[in-house]
């Protein structure tokens, strides 16, 4: 009787015992499953994290491109508007150069016969001294200064008797310039070039003085259309077209 139980009995016991083992695999397997599940959902939301990262990033970039693009655009257009206002300065300055080239050299073909003078009596002013009215302009000061050629021509008349346009003009000098522009010279005290010469810009011709029919040290400048009297025009008007101010 006694051996039958003791077999029972461990064969009860080891029913136990792998009911016992196998119920510890399955609390292992439950515990693999719900760790790899966890493991699981950390890879999806690392990776979903990243994702949003890198949309975050890529939108940066493209805002910083973006910007990046307006400024080189903003800074071209401000460029262009910068080298076409130096473009116009420069070229509104080229034409002041130009007027004043072409001022200067229009001033330089005519000169003042005399220098530090003052206007007394004008172009076809009426008086009691002259025949008609006054055929001239007369720059008033002191006898004996110097009368320079108010362009460069050719002498065709000089002497006393107005050099033949009658002694009202005592001594005189006419100058045949090459536009066929003539000009005159009166009431002198001394002449100093003979007909026939040659006279540049500027050349000294004579002395002014007090001759003819003067009341005063004076030059009396013309103007002329031809060599003679009655041929004048407005010496002032003439002068003043040619870039000089009288």
């Amino acid at each position: 009787m006694s051996p039958r139980v003791t077999s029972r009995s461990s064969r009860t016991s080891a029913l136990r015992t792998r009911a016992a083992v196998l119920a510890a695999g399955f609390g292992v397997s439950a515990v693999l499953g719900a760790g790899v599940a966890v493991a699981a959902d950390t890879t999806s939301a690392t990776n979903s994290a990243s994702v949003s990262v890198s949309g975050v990033a890529s939108a940066v970039e493209a805002q910083a491109a973006a910007q990046a693009k307006a400024a080189k655009a903003a800074a071209v257009a401000k460029a262009k508007a910068a080298s076409a206002k130096k473009a116009a300065a420069k070229k509104v300055a080229a034409k002041k150069k130009a007027a004043a080239r072409a001022a200067a050299k229009k001033a330089v073909s005519w000169v003042h016969p005399v220098r530090k003078y003052t206007l007394s009596a004008s172009f076809a002013q009426a008086g009691g001294m002259w025949q008609s009215t006054h055929s001239g302009q007369d720059f008033a000061v002191a006898s004996g200064t110097e009368v320079v050629a108010a362009h460069g021509g050719t002498v065709v008349k000089a002497g006393s008797n107005g050099a033949g346009d009658g002694p009202a003009y005592g001594n005189a000098i006419v100058i045949r310039h090459g536009n066929g522009t003539y000009s005159q010279y009166a009431h002198l005290s001394r002449i100093d070039v003979r007909v026939g010469q040659v006279v540049r810009t500027g050349q000294h011709i004579a002395r002014s003085g007090n001759t003819g029919n003067s009341s005063g040290p004076h030059l009396h400048f013309e103007i002329r259309k031809t060599p003679n009297y009655g041929s004048a025009i407005d010496p002032v008007a003439f002068l003043r077209s040619k870039g000089l101010g009288v």
